[in-house]
């Protein structure tokens, strides 16, 4: 019975040995990384790193944007969140980026809301670049419509064709599940074309081309969008053709082209009655020709009857 349990005993502290010579042999391929991070003030035990190793999550990730973190003084990431991001198939290094640059330009940007949006395929650093320092878009685009221009036609008839910029900034909040940059610019158009029309000239128009950008800006077309209108400014406006008159125009010639045909209707119309009336006449001719015909009929007639006789002077 104690040789049996020698045997146990001896037993279970090889593997307990093994384990610790297993365990020591994984630390000693991270040591340098854990007394980087140990000296960089980033606090994560060695055994987080050996099972960190065995679970498939880079130890050299995490442990660098713990030390991003803590020198920036992010306080607020945990070695489990990282792990279980990277896991997910995040990029751990570029989100703690854009929790340091939110930090810096005093942006809110919480961890959970940077994951989302990392794990959602946008890139989150440039998101943060976009709110800090806002870009220019035009409008339209002509890299994906080939238009050069928007066009809107003001109640004078007279064409307007505008070219816009606009300065837009991410919506954080609404990055995940807004509507994208192609939105924007087909809102912002919408608006354009929509406000020169409600312009009782182009001359209104031509005169504070302002009127445009502060009626579409009014509208909140950034509403459910991943991005926050700041400006809309009008690069460029040029007159167009004057579409009213040639509305006008092209109403008159319809309008002369329907009286042709109802002058022509009441021509053909008077010549069918006139061929009915040749027709009628030409009747009457032939039924007075057959009458005259009877004549000498009649009278040879009243001849052999004795009813007619001829008088001798």
């Amino acid at each position: 019975m104690d040789e049996i349990t020698d045997i146990l005993k001896w037993g279970g502290l090889g593997f307990l040995g093994l384990i610790t010579l297993i365990f020591l042999a994984l630390f000693a391929r991270y040591f340098q990384l854990w007394l980087r991070g140990f000296m960089s003030g980033f606090h994560i035990s060695p055994f987080r790193i050996v099972v960190m190793s065995l679970q498939k999550v880079n130890p050299y990730i995490i442990v660098d944007s713990g030390i991003m973190a803590v020198q920036a003084g992010l306080d607020r990431v945990s070695v489990e969140e990282m792990s279980a991001h990277y896991l997910a198939g995040g990029n751990v290094r570029r989100l703690i980026r854009s929790l340091i640059a939110s930090q810096r330009a005093s942006i809110d940007l919480d961890w959970n809301t940077g994951a989302a949006i990392d794990l959602a395929g946008r890139d989150v650093f440039e998101a943060v670049q976009t709110s800090v320092n806002p870009k220019v878009i035009d409008c339209p685009d002509t890299r994906q419509t080939g238009r050069q221009s928007l066009d809107g036609v003001a109640k004078d008839g007279v064409q307007l064709k505008a070219r816009a910029r606009v300065t837009v900034r991410t919506n954080l909040a609404q990055l995940v599940g807004g509507a994208t940059e192609e939105t924007v610019i087909a809102r912002v158009g919408e608006g354009i074309v929509s406000a020169i029309g409600s312009c009782d000239s182009h001359k209104d128009v031509l005169s504070n081309p302002a009127l445009i950008a502060k009626a579409v800006l009014d509208k909140g077309l950034d509403s459910q969008t991943a991005y926050e209108i700041v400006s809309i400014d009008i690069a460029d406006i040029d007159v167009g053709d004057n579409v009213g008159a040639r509305l006008m125009a092209d109403r008159a010639e319809a309008d002369l082209r329907i009286y042709r045909a109802k002058a022509e209707e009441r021509r053909a119309v008077a010549v069918a009655s006139e061929q009915e009336m040749k027709a009628k006449t030409q009747g009457n001719q032939a039924i007075l020709v057959l009458a005259e015909a009877e004549i000498p009929q009649a009278m040879a007639e009243a001849f052999r009857k004795g009813n007619l006789r001829s008088v001798k002077k």
